[in-house]
């Protein structure tokens, strides 16, 4: 197994984002995926946390189950919203003593559904726990970016300028989804003008529900554009046609991406199969890569 900055360094990556699951039916329908989802050569698998570290041990237990699998590099989400510095420090320790060398390290959020007031952690800022995470083991550290800003930013300077700092402590980003090549490229060449270079890894969510991902557009600080919008309404009374016309958008977007020398793609999954396989295949990834 490897970090993924050094596996950066020699080859274009196609990563994945996985949830933990929370049921014995989810875990189930996970399980199947799994193996279609390996048939990609995945570089790496990043495994998600719930907000206030709700999937605490879920994560855990699917970050370690991937490593020893061995059929890709697993990246553990931590956030230190709602930690103390020990119990972050108690997280990674187990991780290093797992073997798992990769870590995405963010600020995180309270969960939605907390009664009252929510305390927060030790650590204010993600790039608080960039330095935390490097302190404990020699782990590969990433970092989230957002093209078009965080929606808590006060302008796209400042946020850059974050981001900057976070990136700068951290070994590579990868970018909340966006729809707009411009919005990435904007970004790579607002970072470089700040001095870092750092790869920024693409995110990429393909639209099979334009309701749900308007809404996590929203709350992540993204807009989906008019044009792409209007390609999905035109087919909206079929789900079939829609989950066609996500999968085309999001091609085209990954081809431009990759035409523009991105470092890889990483697909928001959301646990399915078959959008990020077809997408792949369209791109003519999945033969290239076995």
């Amino acid at each position: 197994m490897a970090r993924i900055d050094e596996l950066l360094r020699s080859t274009r990556s196609l990563s994945i984002e996985l949830w933990p699951p929370k049921t014995p039916e989810a875990t189930a329908h996970l399980q199947e995926a799994l193996p279609r989802l390996y048939e990609l050569h995945p570089t790496f698998a990043s495994i998600t946390y719930g907000a206030g570290g709700s999937t605490r041990e879920r994560t855990h237990e699917l970050v370690v189950q991937i490593h020893r699998q061995g059929r890709t590099e697993p990246m553990a989400h931590l956030a230190c919203f709602a930690h103390r510095r020990d119990e972050l420090v108690e997280i990674l320790e187990r991780y290093a003593r797992a073997g798992v060398e990769n870590v995405l390290a963010l600020r995180g959020d309270p969960p939605r559904e907390a009664p009252g007031p929510f305390a927060a952690g030790e650590l204010a800022h993600a790039v608080d726990l960039v330095e935390l995470v490097k302190s404990v083991a020699q782990f590969c550290v990433a970092v989230a970016a957002h093209p078009e800003g965080h929606p808590t930013a006060p302008d796209l300077a400042t946020d850059r300028r974050h981001l900057a700092a976070k990136l700068g402590a951290a070994d590579f980003a990868i970018t909340q989804f966006f729809f707009r090549v411009s919005d990435y490229l904007r970004l790579v060449d607002d970072l470089a003008r700040l001095g870092v270079t750092k790869p920024v890894i693409p995110g990429i969510m393909p639209i099979l529900n334009l309701k749900s991902v308007a809404r996590m557009a929203e709350l992540s600080g993204a807009a989906i554009p008019d044009e792409v919008t209007a390609r999905v309404e035109r087919v909206a009374e079929d789900p079939d046609a829609v989950r066609a016309a996500g999968i085309e958008i999001a091609t085209e977007l990954c081809r431009d991406l990759l035409a523009e020398g991105a470092p890889g793609l990483h697909f928001y999954t959301m646990n399915q199969v078959s959008a990020t396989v077809a997408i792949c295949d369209n791109l003519g990834l999945a033969s290239a890569r076995s």
